[in-house]
């Protein structure tokens, strides 16, 4: 009886112990806030414009950028039908890494298909729960035909609030240098300050809406970069099918504005955090 006895204890612990050890364990991410899943900013861009959420410290994250090449309103119903919306055309894409240095302080780097290569950084300064507000500096300087002509760098600021756990509003004054890809004898005026304004809204526990607007003074030619979305968040992943005027996923194209006023490309970001 009495090896009875102990062969079920033996059972009885081995069913409880992981149940114990569950219970005991920390929360997720408890050791590192950084890691905790944050509902108003679940990724680093709203769509081309940076948030102030943090990296954590030696993780990374990827993201693809896809626009499709065709205006949505060129041709009737039946002529982008039989394009698939626009599918069938080509496209710009961007690949991105992003890598947490040390607490606070992100780099990364962006290609683009047209070899276009930018390198940022984004430090944070201030965060929601201490202060109310999230701001960070960032500093970036991408160059054309994979990095060797017409470098454009830019400096600025993003500055965040959360809406509770329903998403956020970004304002980000930037200054972009050589945002005129001509030379500099042939052009007036060389630098384009921009005001990028952001929002993200949670209307289902894991879907956002999301839009962009970037009106700009200086060198400011095409119109003013506008885009609009949804999002799907979906555990480390957040798949976005967006509608913009333009292609620019960089801060230099950004600067360059968008194609016209009534020419909508789709397109669609995929991210995917590694923590």
């Amino acid at each position: 009886m009495s090896v009875l006895r102990t062969a079920g204890l033996l059972l009885a612990l081995l069913v409880l112990m992981p149940q114990l050890a569950a219970a005991q364990a920390p929360a997720a991410g408890a050791d590192d806030p950084d890691r905790d899943f944050n509902r108003s900013q679940p990724d680093f861009v709203v769509v081309n414009l940076p948030t102030t959420l943090r990296v954590p410290k030696f993780k990374s994250a990827f993201r693809v950028t896809h626009r499709f090449g065709r205006p949505l309103g060129d041709g009737d119903f039946a002529s982008l039908a039989e394009d698939l919306f626009g599918l069938d055309s080509g496209a710009n894409i961007g690949l991105e890494y992003r890598f947490g240095l040390m607490r606070g302080l992100q780099v990364g780097i962006h290609r683009t298909n047209n070899r276009t290569i930018e390198f940022f950084t984004q430090y944070s300064l201030l965060q929601e729960a201490n202060h109310g507000f999230g701001l960070g500096v960032l500093a970036s300087i991408d160059g054309t035909n994979n990095f060797r002509d017409s470098y454009t760098p830019a400096l600025g600021v993003v500055i965040s609030k959360e809406l509770g756990r329903y998403g956020a509003v970004y304002a980000e004054p930037l200054w972009v240098n050589n945002s005129n890809p001509l030379p500099t004898e042939l052009v007036d005026d060389n630098d384009t300050f921009m005001v990028g304004l952001g929002a993200r809204l949670r209307i289902r526990p894991t879907v956002n809406l999301v839009g962009e607007f970037i009106p700009r003074t200086g060198n400011n030619p095409g119109v003013n970069h506008g885009t609009f979305g949804i999002e799907k968040v979906a555990g480390g992943h957040t798949f976005q099918l967006n509608f913009s005027n333009g292609f620019g996923t960089t801060m230099g194209q950004l600067a360059r504005g968008g194609t016209a006023g009534d020419d909508w490309y789709l397109g669609f970001n995929i991210s995917r955090k590694f923590f």
